[in-house]
């Protein structure tokens, strides 16, 4: 459907084997210790903690690491920092609308750090709001293709659960919908037997730009540079990159 989706999957892949598992690491369990803190540290009372959880151990995360961030940001164990959520705004090459959720405990340094991703890589940071209505909040889940399982049976288990639709990105199937129905659908998906990848709330834009070959190098390595961030947790750009594009950046 989208750039970013396309492009996600293809980060997630690259990330298991990636130098960046480290930065992977420690930003997945600094997602498990804030829904711990906010929601509690029960997963089956707490759907973000659960998802939290579930990203972390797909990526290997060590259990014990994953249990002491409960525990830290649950209060039962010390050493917790207060996080902060800050999204910024900007521009990247070719006018690509760019928004980075940050999760940090020192908000100078997140700024100075997405400043600096941006101006180094021919983009530019913008006011709050220039950018941010180009998108929509949406909860999206990933479901591995497996067997013989078809887009339709996908949209059979999760119709009734909230989902406004279900994309075909090749490996995957994607599942678009509102961010309160995303608890819905990921359980829509269990009852049928069905297992997920991830479910996250992103930002989905209402547009796309169509890059070349040339801006989409560009504008990923700008998204490589902001990710490169500890505090940067997500980057969304309302990029379209056409497949044989995507195939000749993945040589």
């Amino acid at each position: 459907m989208s750039g970013h989706s396309k492009w996600a999957t293809t980060k997630h892949k690259k990330a298991v084997v990636d130098a960046k598992r480290g930065k992977l690491f420690a930003k997945l369990i600094k997602n498990v210790e804030v829904a711990a803190r906010t929601g509690g540290g029960d997963p089956a009372g707490n759907p973000t903690l659960y998802d939290a959880i579930q990203k972390a151990k797909k990526s290997s995360v060590p259990n014990d690491n994953i249990d002491r961030a409960v525990r830290r940001g649950a209060g039962l164990e010390a050493g917790g920092a207060q996080y902060e959520n800050i999204t910024y705004e900007g521009y990247g090459p070719g006018g690509v609308a760019v928004l980075v959720e940050c999760l940090t405990d020192n908000r100078n340094r997140a700024a100075s750090d997405v400043r600096v991703a941006f101006t180094r890589n021919g983009g530019r940071m913008a006011d709050p709001g220039s950018v941010s209505y180009l998108f929509n909040r949406k909860g999206v889940v990933i479901v591995n293709k497996a067997g013989a399982l078809s887009e339709d049976d996908v949209l059979t288990a999760v119709l009734e659960a909230g989902a406004e639709e279900v994309n075909d990105l090749g490996d995957t199937f994607e599942i678009i919908s509102e961010p309160s129905d995303m608890v819905a659908v990921r359980k829509a998906l269990q009852d049928g037997g069905i297992d997920y990848e991830s479910a996250d709330a992103a930002f989905l834009p209402s547009s796309e730009i169509a890059l070349d070959e040339d801006q989409a190098r560009k504008v990923f390595k700008m998204i490589d540079a902001l990710e490169d961030s500890d505090d940067v947790q997500d980057v969304y750009a309302n990029y379209n990159v056409a497949d044989e594009i995507m195939e000749k950046l993945e040589e």
